[in-house]
């Protein structure tokens, strides 16, 4: 992956973001640290998981999945419950 000092990124600014924003992400340093990393947003971090929809097709939500439980939750919240 690039990666250009704080001087080279203000004075190429405008390319690297082109770059960037064609998928070519890039690092930039100072002193030789990297500082921050500009990726185009629209892409998905490397790594990084997905998570809605990881389990489609793989479990089954009973119909009456919001009324399990009903009687317990409300004898908990009656008055002279369990």
């Amino acid at each position: 992956m690039l990666t250009v000092n704080i001087h080279e990124a203000k004075t190429h600014l405008s390319r690297l973001v082109e770059r960037a924003a064609k998928g070519e992400p890039f690092i930039i340093a100072k002193a030789g640290n990297p500082l921050v990393k500009v990726i185009p947003l629209q892409a998905q971090e490397a790594g990084t998981t997905h998570r809605l929809g990881f389990l489609a097709g793989e479990i089954r939500v009973p119909d009456d999945f919001d009324q399990m439980g009903q009687e317990e939750i409300e004898a908990r919240f009656t008055v002279g419950g369990p």
